[in-house]
């Protein structure tokens, strides 16, 4: 059994050194695959890890902090936490968030960010000159117990030994960390944006904390700078040794965070919360990395059917010399085994370096924004690299299971008498809709951890139903195929129609590849779609105007006197104002945003999804985006409770839902009334100019600077955007976002179309005696070159229609449940027909020039002398 065994193996290399572009398509398949979902998964837990590492040196270690809306809260509780008997230490933390001035040359282009998630409205673009910059006013005395890597190092002044550490309360001098250093380069001064205005700060040294750029100040300099006397932020406390943190919580009567706008928050609780928020990103890129790994798993399937298939007779001899059905099931299953081994360590060693590329290039988050302000360093994990890699050989092996079955089954007596039939059954045609029905049935289960993992089922269960049908579905087209009257073309219509089992072997591959490439344009087609119209729906005026980095930021507003004297410019029709903010109501998700606008006529300036119900008298009506609905239950006809910024609470009434594909995690919008009633805040980030017919825009943008300057703004730091400009830096940056899916989606193209080559070429091959036959019946090497190209049409036809259908199936799990489910938006579906025609086209062409080619290979050999093996 032993020398059957190695005459076995023996008579498999010459299999591997004739044809080697079979191992090698599989290699590859599987290398890409793992690649890919590894150099994700890399890139993202890096970043992770870096972001990570960042809050917590911020942060600091304490038991736990108390902190409040934006505007901080009551600097008296400080007092009442401090002089509490459990507890060590409190360290009060002043936290905001402005824009340093930073003169650019004229060329320089403006800095947008990379999410689909930011803003795309004049109030999220970043401004050339600005960077962003994070402020925390600390008390030196108790910052460095609790967060050392806050605790400012000074710098030496010229002719001195020593700092001076009175430095370090001083009111007007700023530590920067090496991010700020690196992003304002080495300056003894800074120039900040404060609610009064623009504040020259010393630069006396630096601290060790990571993460975006920082600077540290101390806390009575904050308070002073950024209009928070008698406020902070939060709190850090560190209690004594065997203290209780809930009895301590409990007698502080802090249990309740709406009573006293301030709330607990445990320690990485910032760290889990991005975790949570870039989840689904994180997991919608690893399953389209995957894709690549699917389809590699038909590639290695096909490759290793006409394997087998063409290694019959082989088989077949050992099996009548006495090798056991078992011992060929393990032959094949070990070269499955050893694709997705080597597959699998090549596309680990390839994955590490793809990571390494795109950090660079894309920082850390992949497009996704998912990671603000991380610059990650990449960290190889051993767990991560075994999974993967074992994934590959689960690939490898599955695609290799129908094959090593088919050889285990073989009947080596029948088969050394030319009887032995295909080597692959043709599954029971109800398995594929079986599996297509389960599928679709899975839509019904609700998200997981906020992860559509219903949904990803469904797609794999359709994808798999969708191949197993293939033999039906190539039968059902050539069913309504007339027979053709040619006598070539009616040889390669019936071997196709009767050999339809071979179908599912050379084309499961393309299939996989071109629904899920379908589904995946079909996807951003309508998602770049529907954002177009969004876009005109939320930028109907002439002309915007801000205060430089002013966004959701109140450290830069516009003067309200400004505001109503804009209206009264030459040019200027109409100017309506807009108010950004952001309240925290949920620890676990990031802030959500509050806009307030006129809202005269709702139905006309927001693009809602659904009906309108009237409000109760007296009650305060506002409109919630699709975040909110889903996040919070904010549905129409509902009730939400909303923190104000200075920590209080109030109760709106939910009107209507309204689409917002620039605030992912929820967006409140109220009138400007409202909103100014409700918190007394009357300022102002945005101005939407409407201008008279006529009107010049750069004139009209003079006569603002020139009027805000009289109003104490500076006219410099005004910024104006038209809609064209907002809406191509949108489209801008919608692009770069989904750079990735173009790019996962190219390579599962790339992948199914190798499939063919492969399967078609190694299928002629195993057709020798076939050709050999034809020969001897008169047939000429050009009519069995056309058959051979007739037959790659038919197939590749079949296999693209179903693709299609497939696709669009796909797709419409993908627009209308993943994406609400994972980004809590939706979208009008839309179908790009000429697109959709030119992918299925190109497989097709692809297909039809392989089967030719392989056909011309197959056909240069002495096709007659074939004939003589079943002599």
């Amino acid at each position: 059994m032993r020398l059957l065994r190695s005459l076995l193996l023996e008579l498999s290399w010459p299999e591997c050194r004739h044809h080697p572009w079979r191992p090698v398509a599989a290699l590859l398949a599987i290398a890409l695959g793992v690649a890919l979902a590894f150099s994700v998964q890399l890139i993202n837990q890096s970043a992770l890890s870096e972001f990570s590492a960042a809050v917590r040196s911020v942060n600091g270690q304490p038991d736990f902090s108390l902190r409040g809306q934006r505007e901080g809260f009551d600097e008296a509780l400080y007092e009442r936490v401090a002089a509490h008997p459990d507890v060590a230490m409190a360290s009060p933390v002043i936290e905001v968030e402005t824009q340093v001035i930073v003169d650019a040359p004229p060329s320089e282009s403006p800095t947008v960010s990379s999410s689909p998630s930011s803003s795309p409205t004049p109030s999220t673009l970043l401004a050339p000159r600005r960077v962003t910059l994070k402020v925390l006013g600390i008390d030196a005395l108790t910052v460095a117990a609790l967060s050392p890597d806050l605790f400012p190092q000074l710098d030496r002044n010229s002719g001195d030994t020593e700092p001076d550490r009175l430095g370090l309360f001083d009111p007007n001098a700023v530590a920067l960390n090496g991010s700020a250093r690196k992003r304002l380069g080495e300056r003894s001064e800074i120039e900040v944006q404060t609610p009064t205005g623009v504040r020259q700060l010393r630069v006396h040294g630096g601290v060790a904390a990571g993460g975006a750029p920082l600077a540290v100040m101390d806390i009575a300099g904050a308070q002073a700078a950024f209009g928070l006397l008698g406020k902070l932020s939060r709190i850090d406390v560190r209690l004594k040794p065997g203290a209780d943190a809930t009895r301590v919580i409990t007698a502080l009567k802090l249990q309740d965070s709406t009573s006293q706008g301030v709330r607990v928050a445990w320690p990485d609780e910032s760290a889990e919360r991005i975790s949570n928020v870039s989840r689904a990103y994180r997991v919608n890129l690893t399953v389209l990395a995957l894709v690549a790994l699917f389809t590699g798993a038909f590639l290695v399937f096909s490759i290793l059917s006409l394997s087998v298939a063409q290694r019959q007779p082989q088989f077949a001899l050992l099996g009548v010399l006495g090798l056991s059905s078992a011992d060929r099931l393990r032959l094949v299953l070990a070269e499955s085994v050893l694709l997705g081994v080597v597959g699998s360590a090549i596309g680990l060693a390839l994955g590490t370096g793809l990571a390494a590329l795109a950090m660079r290039m894309l920082a850390g988050d992949l497009g996704g924004n998912a990671f603000p302000g991380a610059a990650p360093v990449l960290h190889i994990g051993p767990v991560a690299a075994l999974v993967y890699g074992a994934l590959g050989v689960a690939a490898a092996v599955v695609g290799g299971w129908v094959p090593a079955r088919a050889a285990q089954r073989l009947a080596p007596a029948q088969a050394l008498k030319g009887l032995g039939g295909g080597a692959t059954n043709i599954a029971a045609p109800w398995i594929g809709p079986a599996l297509i029905a389960i599928g679709l049935a899975l839509l019904l289960l609700p998200p997981v951890f906020g992860l559509p993992l219903g949904a990803y089922l469904c797609v794999a269960l359709v994808l798999l139903g969708g191949i197993v049908s293939v033999p039906a579905g190539v039968g059902l087209m050539l069913r309504v195929i007339a027979p053709p009257r040619h006598a070539l073309a009616l040889l390669a219509v019936e071997r196709a129609r009767h050999e339809r089992h071979t179908a599912t072997v050379a084309v499961a591959g393309v299939v996989a590849a071109l629904s899920l490439s379908v589904a995946l344009t079909v996807m951003v087609t309508s998602f770049r779609e529907s954002m177009i119209s969004w876009l005109d729906t939320v930028l109907p005026a002439d002309l915007y105007a801000r205060a430089s980095g002013s966004g959701s930021s109140d450290m830069a507003t516009l003067p309200p006197e400004w505001v109503t004297a804009a209206a009264r410019i030459d040019g200027v029709l109409r100017a309506e104002p807009l108010r950004v903010t952001s309240v925290q109501i949920d620890p676990a998700q990031p802030a959500v945003a509050v806009i307030s606008r006129p809202l005269a006529s709702p139905e006309k300036s927001l693009p809602l999804v659904g009906d309108l119900v009237d409000a109760p008298p007296g009650e305060t009506a506002a409109y919630a985006s699709e975040a909110m609905e889903s996040l919070y239950d904010a549905r129409p006809g509902t009730r939400l409770r909303l923190p104000l910024p200075d920590g209080r609470q109030t109760t709106v009434f939910i009107r209507g839902v309204w689409r917002d594909y620039a605030r992912q995690h929820g967006a409140v919008a109220m009138s400007s009334a409202d909103w100014q009633r409700l918190s007394g805040d009357t300022r102002v980030n945005d101005l939407a100019l409407w201008l008279s017919p006529g009107a010049d825009p750069s004139g009209v943008q003079q006569s603002l600077r020139a009027s805000a300057t009289a109003y104490g703004l500076p006219g410099e730091l005004l910024e104006f955007a038209s809609p064209g400009e907002i809406r191509a830096i949108s489209l801008r940056i919608f692009d770069r976002s989904f750079a990735v899916t173009y790019w996962l989606q190219g390579v599962a193209i790339a992948i199914g179309l190798f499939g063919i080559a492969a399967s078609f070429s190694a299928q002629v091959l195993a057709r020798r005696k076939e050709f050999g036959l034809l020969t001897h019946l008169g047939l000429t090497r050009r009519q069995i070159l056309l058959v051979v190209t007739a037959e790659g049409a038919v197939w590749t036809a079949a296999g693209a229609l179903l693709g299609l259908v497939l696709g669009a199936v796909v797709s419409v799990v993908l627009v209308k449940v993943v994406n609400p489910q994972s980004f809590h938006w939706t979208m009008d579906l839309q179908w790009p027909a000429l697109r959709l025609a030119a992918l299925c086209a190109s497989v097709v062409a692809a297909g039809t020039i392989t089967a030719a080619l392989a056909a011309r290979r197959a056909a240069g050999r002495d096709m007659a002398l074939a004939v003589k093996e079943d002599w």
